[in-house]
């Protein structure tokens, strides 16, 4: 048997990442905030909440689901309550399309409130609406453990598209390390949602499910963006430290 210890493999060694994924990786890392890292301004309360399409953004992700869980815990109204979370979607849209800015957001906001919407309607279940997001979460958990445990951890690609230089970090033990325990700590995220939330959905508890949607939703997101920045500006400190002339 060898003891000879495993060498890690090369940048110029390593499978070829097809540059759409590679861009697209890189396009959801800065919608998700990770652009910052690679700027010079100090991560700031205005970086942050940018990096969560600021204050409209934040309305426009948390009103409809605040709107539900309100109406249907005062009214008992499913049709009331489902319409109502649906014509805040189209509002924003319009609003979007008035000012001439992106819609993208707002209608992907829209679709997945008419889905929530349309599934709970089907059923008849008030609880039903969230059913989206559990799977949501459940996608994205999977993706970020199994990406981790094949070796090809997605915080790793995202980032390395994003700063230029590809799947480089693979050859360096220490980023690459480090990118996996991100990638490990995002996936963590998305399976405590899961872990609190649907016990809550199963018992039926309307009001406390989404109260829990709400509070595990920016609040946890937040901080683990942050904690994501530094460590990649740690990580790649030579990139974007400012330049003297």
């Amino acid at each position: 048997m060898s003891t000879e210890p495993e060498r890690v493999p090369q940048p110029d060694e390593q499978p070829a990442v097809p540059t759409a994924l590679g861009d697209s990786l890189a396009q959801a890392a800065r919608r998700a905030g990770f652009g910052a890292a690679t700027d010079t301004e100090p991560i700031t309360g205005h970086v942050l909440l940018g990096a969560m399409g600021g204050i409209r953004g934040i309305v426009e992700a948390v009103l409809p689901g605040l709107v539900f869980v309100v109406l249907y815990t005062l009214t008992r109204d499913l049709v009331l309550s489902l319409a109502a979370p649906v014509a805040l979607g189209v509002l924003f849209v319009l609003a979007r399309l008035l000012q001439r800015q992106p819609v993208t957001p707002a209608l992907g906001g829209l679709a997945g409130i008419g889905i929530s919407a349309v599934l709970s309607l089907i059923t008849g279940r008030a609880e039903d609406f969230y059913v989206t997001g559990f799977l949501t979460n459940a996608a994205y958990a999977l993706a970020f453990l199994v990406s981790a445990v094949v070796g090809w951890p997605l915080i790793g690609l995202a980032v390395g598209f994003l700063m230029g230089d590809g799947v480089a970090w693979r050859g360096d033990p220490v980023k690459r390390r480090v990118l996996t325990i991100l990638t490990y700590c995002w996936a963590g995220l998305f399976l405590l949602r899961l872990a609190v939330e649907l016990p809550l959905y199963f018992s039926g508890n309307i009001a406390w499910l989404g109260a829990m949607k709400l509070l595990m939703g920016i609040p946890l997101y937040a901080p683990l963006l942050v904690v994501s920045w530094l460590v990649v500006r740690s990580l790649y400190r030579e990139r974007v430290t400012p330049r003297v002339d």
